[in-house]
């Protein structure tokens, strides 16, 4: 297993925010580098799939010296899934192994129920933007009962330590919360 192709990623998308302030040419950009990196099943390393019993995992792969982007697997065991949230921030979700079913979510007006769109399935090799300007707020699950599924996520910040919400489907009411990360190391993608 090497980390090789984390690292060219890691390279492609700090030369790019870098050079790239348009939010949408950036995203375009970045999409490319996320299908290469994804296209593949045998770069992870071990350490950063394991699952919980009981929830997700929000492993950091890489964040910015200057946390303008970073890098993380998500790994969801069986029938899990996340509450409806949002993430403030640009990202790409690309789908490594397994499946995910994301449903999408608007508030037409504080105090009044959400809106929900119609669910989406990412199946390997295929890849989701998301974003304040290209919507942004949703809910994620494992599509599967049996077995772990895995993401890779590129948010437009430190994930990890932004800000976001959590919301109440029947009212749209919001809560902040800050999301952490499931460890505490890193891979090293500089051997």
């Amino acid at each position: 297993m090497s980390l090789g192709k984390l690292r060219s990623f890691v390279e492609s998308v700090t030369a790019i925010v870098a050079e790239e302030r348009d939010e949408r040419a950036l995203l375009q950009r970045i999409e490319p580098h996320l299908a290469k990196l994804i296209a593949k099943d045998d770069w992870l390393p071990e350490a950063f799939t394991v699952p919980h019993p009981q929830y997700y995992q929000q492993y950091l792969l890489h964040c910015d010296p200057l946390q303008r982007f970073s890098v993380v697997s998500f790994v969801w065991g069986p029938g899990q899934k996340t509450p409806v949230h949002d993430h403030t921030v640009w990202g790409l979700i690309g789908m490594l192994r397994g499946a995910e079913i994301g449903t999408t979510y608007a508030c037409p007006s504080p105090g009044s129920p959400m809106c929900n769109g119609a669910p989406t399935r990412l199946e390997p090799g295929q890849i989701e933007l998301v974003s304040p300007t290209v919507g942004d707020i949703h809910l994620v699950e494992n599509a599967y009962d049996d077995r772990v599924s895995i993401s890779i996520h590129v948010y437009g910040a430190n994930i990890g330590a932004v800000r976001r919400h959590v919301y109440d489907v029947q009212t749209g009411a919001a809560k902040e919360f800050v999301s952490g990360f499931s460890s505490q190391v890193l891979p090293n993608i500089w051997n």
